[in-house]
């Protein structure tokens, strides 16, 4: 229980934190604070792990919403379904593109260390 608390703690700090202006979704807000909180030894993974494991879990309860929306949406989606695939495809293969460079780039500099 303890877990569960710390994290909707977080999660309400990053929303309070938004509510006074900053210009980022609250919830990255505070998971930028839960990161820094369990680099700097504030926060104890044991404290949250069996907490963010349950969650992570079930965390395909979390898209049911979104399903819901997305029935809701269908003559908008059948409306505009040629503009949505595009998006889909181009901002899926910036993804994949700027992932690879990444790693690529990471095991590269890793080599150059181990060197």
């Amino acid at each position: 229980m303890r877990g569960f608390a710390i994290l909707c703690a977080f999660q309400f700090a990053g929303a309070v934190i938004h509510a006074f202006g900053v210009p980022m979704p609250g919830v990255v807000i505070g998971l930028v604070l839960f990161t820094a909180s369990l680099f700097l030894g504030w926060i104890k993974l044991e404290w949250v792990e069996s907490s963010s494991s349950f969650l992570l879990k079930h965390m395909l309860l979390f898209f049911v919403p979104m399903t819901v929306l997305t029935m809701r949406l269908a003559p908008m989606i059948r409306a505009n379904w040629a503009e949505l695939s595009v998006s889909i495809m181009v901002s899926t293969l910036a993804v994949m593109v700027t992932t690879g460079l990444v790693a690529e780039l990471l095991l590269h500099r890793k080599d150059k260390v181990a060197e």
